[in-house]
């Protein structure tokens, strides 16, 4: 599958949103199904993305920091329309953290080193990559983990990864009140 055919032309793409797009886009592989791609971690996504915002969970399996980030064509098309443009990527990192005294308060939480796990969502509204099981309701879902952040260990976007977006559907799925960069201060 080409990149023009993942792309719409009226997609605005410029500078550091190109590459990160670009970089999803040229690491993807064939699953074997047709040729649709693979969802791929973008390399250094800290560096080239707009921090969306961050949630933070205490306890349980998902506890701890979820920095979540996106190409800026993302939030600029967001900003202008309400909704995620094609090519959009979204990136949440979960970490894990510790509680400590600081002067602004006992048992205050600070995420640490220790990556959990990584989400990425790409947009494609078009649903040109029907038939994989890891793409639909307008997105391509991936989960890496950190032993192999090469690969997507989403299998099934239904079983894998709809459950804990069910709340955000009217938001196309995605949880857009935790996100303050997607409005304008």
């Amino acid at each position: 599958m080409s990149i023009s055919s993942l792309v719409p032309l009226r997609l605005r793409i410029s500078g550091m949103g190109l590459l990160l797009v670009l970089g999803v886009l040229m690491t993807s592989s064939s699953n074997g199904e047709g040729n649709a791609p693979a969802i791929a971690l973008p390399d250094d996504f800290r560096a080239t993305s707009v921090h969306l915002g961050s949630w933070f969970v205490p306890e349980g399996g998902a506890s701890g920091f979820h920095d979540v980030y996106a190409n800026a064509e993302a939030v600029e098309g967001y900003r202008k329309t309400g909704k995620f443009p094609d090519g959009s990527v979204l990136v949440k990192e979960l970490r894990a953290h510790e509680a400590g005294n600081y002067t602004t308060g006992a048992g205050v939480a600070h995420a640490t080193d220790g990556i959990k796990q990584w989400f990425v969502m790409v947009k494609d509204s078009q649903n040109r990559n029907a038939g994989d099981p890891r793409w639909g309701e307008g997105w391509g879902w991936g989960l890496f983990k950190t032993d192999d952040p090469t690969k997507n260990v989403v299998t099934d976007y239904k079983a894998d990864c709809l459950g804990c977006h069910v709340p955000a559907k009217a938001n196309d799925w995605i949880y857009v009140e935790g996100y303050p960069t997607l409005t304008r201060p």
